[in-house]
């Protein structure tokens, strides 16, 4: 019987045997076990150690230890508004960079002075690289497949880093020639992005599929409409939508001829917003693209503001049908529970939680975004890498629901961080009334689990003073252990979860907040941990 079809099922005569037919159903199908991995444009030039001559030694470093963590597809970003390699049809990273040029050099200078220092780090390892001899992309192919890693690449669609700076280092002659291919009857930050209904701007990306084709041997490549999913010019979509299906249908031809020339398989994927109506109503039809036989694998994603824990991978699967794609669940690296509580990255128990959440609901398996092995600790790029062994402790368990639901975790309700234009769309955060009610995805819980606690934040003055509320979880009343005031002045409540309260048949979890004096709340965070058996 097919995954999904498991997914559907609730054995709530005995939960055991369900998650045994749901791991059973995942092997079935051949989606497990998997663990995909995309590895940022610049991270690793912009922080691993690289001298006159180990360029090559640490790309394998890289790879090695991402091996070690269990991937088994690592996606190579090759490119932003420019490429990480020689390019014969784009501006590779460094055309223009002196490396012996003082950091107010024409190339950096558009740059805000905070910035040069570190562009002109990984730009400078870039070009380093490539005076060494090495292509980037193929030495990475090529330790993949010593390692028994299958090698994609990721191409970035619609970069628009630094938009508003028109000469900025990271962006592109095509982007400065050419400000008229840009989205028009939109303001802000997207403003910037190119406009897929000019035939130039369809050319140009073309050019860079084809190269990548033609130069690398690789088993996937995956087109990243999250950088950025912004296509078309504001009311126009729709009729865009029709354009980029055509055109993509043009990309698949492309990938069909390259595989043949290698002999081997090529998938083509798509990374879009996270739910089908956003994408679709984006320009981003990935639904008609999917039964149409265009890609291979879908990649439901939030953008970059926060981790997603619920996202819909049933409602996808209803609207592809008999399609024969494999839907993966997207783990990003930002933690934000409201848009406008305070943002943190990612723990490795958050990351585990939300990789729990989404296997649960019925991914084929997890895609990591923007977790990185460098830059811990760095001012520019915070706390967003872990380093080597809680990296590879981490993400191991996440290639297989069983032992991803071994691991400690914690998930906390979110927000969707990317709507189409009109769109209509509340958070579940913050939330006010006398009475609350809200899901939480915390994932399938085994029996012999360990203790389960809830979190509430209560916002405001007026929540410091007010009774504990009344706290059940799926029907059954928890226990208060304690508060405390974090920042934000959020008092934080934490309740019991009994563990024969907890549905574990099921990825979510129904929770019910009552005011103790019939004062309303305004509730800012929901969370829930979980221990290991």
């Amino acid at each position: 019987m097919p995954k999904r079809l498991f997914h559907r099922l609730r054995f709530r005569a005995d939960p055991a045997a369900w998650l045994s037919l749901c791991l059973l159903a995942t092997v079935a199908a051949g989606a497990g076990p998997a663990l995909y991995l995309n590895e940022d444009y610049n991270c690793f030039f912009a922080f691993a150690p690289i001298d006159a001559n180990n360029a090559g030694q640490r790309i394998d470093e890289l790879v090695d230890t991402v091996a070690k963590a269990g991937v088994t597809v690592y996606v190579c970003n090759t490119n932003s508004r420019r490429t990480n390699y020689r390019s014969k049809v784009w501006d590779a990273a460094w055309d223009g960079y002196d490396p012996e040029g003082p950091d107010d050099q024409p190339f950096l200078r558009p740059a805000p002075p905070n910035e040069r220092k570190l562009i002109a780090t990984f730009v400078g390892n870039m070009l380093l690289t490539h005076k060494q001899g090495v292509d980037y992309p193929a030495r990475v192919i090529h330790r993949c497949r010593q390692r028994g890693i299958s090698p994609w690449i990721s191409l970035r669609m619609n970069d628009c880093h630094d938009g508003p700076i028109r000469d900025h280092p990271m962006s592109g002659t095509f982007w400065q020639k050419h400000p008229r291919y840009r989205r028009k009857h939109c303001t802000g930050y997207f403003s910037y992005c190119l406009d897929y209904a000019r035939p130039q701007v369809r050319d140009f990306f073309m050019s860079l599929i084809v190269e990548t084709l033609d130069r690398y041997d690789i088993d996937g490549l995956e087109l990243d409409f999250m950088r950025e999913p912004y296509p078309f010019s504001g009311g126009k979509e729709s009729a865009g939508a029709t354009l980029l299906t055509a055109w993509m249908k043009e990309v698949r031809r492309k990938v069909d001829a390259a595989a043949a020339r290698r002999g081997h398989p090529v998938k083509l994927a798509a990374r879009v917003p996270s739910h089908p109506e956003t994408a679709r109503n984006m320009g981003l039809d990935a639904v008609a693209w999917a039964k149409a036989g265009v890609i291979d694998v879908l990649i439901p994603s939030p953008r970059w503001a926060t981790m997603e824990f619920d996202i819909p991978i049933d409602a996808w699967r209803a609207e592809l049908g008999q399609a024969k794609t494999l839907v993966l669940g997207c783990v990003e690296l930002n933690y934000q529970p409201c848009p406008l509580a305070p943002r943190q990255p990612a723990t490795p128990e958050l990351a585990t939680g939300d990789a729990a959440a989404l296997l649960s609901r019925g991914a084929d398996a997890i895609y990591l975004f923007n977790y990185h092995l460098y830059g811990v600790g760095s001012k520019q790029h915070g706390d967003w890498a872990w380093g080597p062994e809680l990296f590879i402790h981490t993400l191991k368990p996440m290639a297989a629901l069983k032992t991803v639901l071994e691991q400690p975790r914690r998930v906390g309700l979110t927000y969707r961080d990317t709507l189409a234009p009109e769109e209509r769309y509340q958070p579940p955060l913050p939330a006010e009334g006398v009475r609350i009610q809200r899901s939480l995805c915390l994932g399938f819980v085994p029996e012999n689990s360990g203790p389960c606690r809830l979190r509430i934040g209560l916002a405001g003055k007026n929540g410091q003073i007010v009774p504990v509320p009344t706290v059940t979880v799926n029907g059954s009343p928890c226990t208060f252990l304690g508060d405390r005031i974090e920042p934000g002045d959020l008092r934080v409540m934490t309740f019991d979860v009994s563990r024969s309260t907890l549905a574990h048949d099921q990825p979510s979890q129904e929770i019910t907040i009552v005011a103790g004096n019939a004062s309303p709340l305004t509730i800012a965070l929901l969370e829930m941990t979980l221990a290991a058996p």
